[in-house]
């Protein structure tokens, strides 16, 4: 299981920050956020530090200027001095809200790197904390094709060749997206939710044999691909075979599990002839309804039992 810290440099890149303190003795691809949450230091600027989450991302708003400038600037400085003892990754200021000079001065001494965003306060904060939790999360990776189809997250699994990238070159031919072939970084974003991505060095990619790599975004245009998606629906393929029995109802939901959640799983028994890409387009279609409350296989028994009923009359 993989859960590598995010670098500052990836964070400023991502959450399109302004470096304030260029000058800091700071290399921002070597130091790293392990924590996916933040802090408002209202209280450790008032003098409160028990508890003090220095290991977080500190955000400063309006809020904490104000109540800053409402002090001296000797008051202020030993403010200052107070907070950026402490090893704090880094800090943002919101709302283009410039720091003071000796302020930043200070930071470059204790080498804490300073950030500003024009963004708002709390739109920020969600922001960066809902990116930090997927960035963060508990990650393993398995062999699989992840693709969108109509909204459901498909992750498609099976035994090498037999067939997985086809099925979801078909998909893409017939509008739907890919998120990634081969090799599918699954992260556990909450109890009930695992989110899909692929590895940078394949992204886009699919590997055909007897063809070749494949750029789905080049070929078939932006569209056809996403970053991201969560993983709502399992499908295994397998090689058919005559000596076993397939459900043919569905009236039991088979479940596979990673990282602790489980996620609905569909075993398909492969043959010539089969068209995967309509197979996976309905068992989606099947689940969204489901989701939904309506379940086909138990309208069919119920009708089936109310025939009964008449027929006992």
């Amino acid at each position: 299981m993989a859960q590598q810290g995010i670098k500052l440099s990836e964070l400023v890149e991502k959450m399109d920050l302004k470096n304030l303190t260029p000058d800091v003795d700071v290399d921002l691809d070597e130091r790293e956020v392990n924590v996916p949450d933040v802090n408002r230091p209202a209280l450790q600027l008032a003098g409160f530090y028990d508890r003090f989450d220095s290991n977080r991302v500190q955000i400063i708003g309006n809020v904490e200027d104000r109540y800053v400038h409402t002090h001296t600037p000797e008051q202020r400085l030993e403010m200052y001095d107070q907070l950026l003892q402490h090893p704090i990754p880094c800090i943002v200021f919101c709302r283009s809200i410039m720091p003071e000079e000796p302020f930043l001065k200070m930071a470059v001494e204790r080498g804490v790197p300073i950030f500003s965003t024009v963004k708002h306060t709390s739109e920020f904060t969600a922001e960066i904390i809902r990116w930090m939790n997927v960035r963060l999360a508990p990650c393993i990776s398995i062999h699989g094709v992840l693709v969108d189809v109509y909204g459901v997250g498909v992750l498609i699994m099976g035994e090498s060749g037999i067939g997985k990238s086809e099925a979801a070159l078909e998909l893409i031919k017939r509008g739907h997206r890919l998120v990634t072939d081969d090799v599918v970084e699954i992260r556990k974003v909450s109890d009930e939710t695992l989110v899909g991505t692929a590895p940078n060095i394949t992204k886009h990619f699919i590997e055909l044999r007897g063809i070749g790599i494949v750029d789905v975004r080049s070929m078939f245009g932006v569209q056809s691909v996403r970053e991201t998606q969560n993983i709502d629906l399992v499908i295994t393929l397998e090689d058919w075979s005559r000596d076993k029995e397939y459900d043919r109802l569905g009236l039991e939901e088979q479940y596979t599990e990673f990282l602790g959640n489980k996620v609905v799983c569909y075993r398909i028994p492969i043959r010539p002839g089969r068209n995967l890409a309509i197979i996976v387009e309905s068992a989606a279609v099947n689940h969204r309804q489901k989701q939904m409350g309506y379940n086909a296989a138990q309208e069919l028994y119920k009708r089936v039992q109310e025939n009964l009923a008449k027929n006992r009359r």
